[in-house]
């Protein structure tokens, strides 16, 4: 049975998908996530997140590296399998 998770990006798995919910409200930060398609509503999947380091993820057919900060300011709902 699938569930869901509401939590950070900087907490998902390698692996892991979720769909984006909210965006951290830093001026730089916000503007600079939106640039790069991270915008409520979008899927994505976590390709690497060894819990340190940057996290790279695919979103919008895009393979992106965000810096744990930038991570922690997306806030997702996982999918649980």
């Amino acid at each position: 049975m699938d569930t869901t998770l509401q939590t950070s990006l900087v907490d998902l798995r390698t692996g892991e998908q979720a769909t984006i919910t909210a965006l951290g409200r830093g001026l730089g930060i916000h503007g600079r996530l939106t640039a790069l398609g991270f915008t409520p509503g979008a899927r994505l999947t976590v390709m690497q997140n060894y819990g340190r380091g940057p996290l790279v993820v695919v979103v919008r057919g895009t393979r992106v590296a965000l810096g744990r900060r930038e991570a922690g300011a997306i806030q997702v709902l996982a999918e649980q399998a």
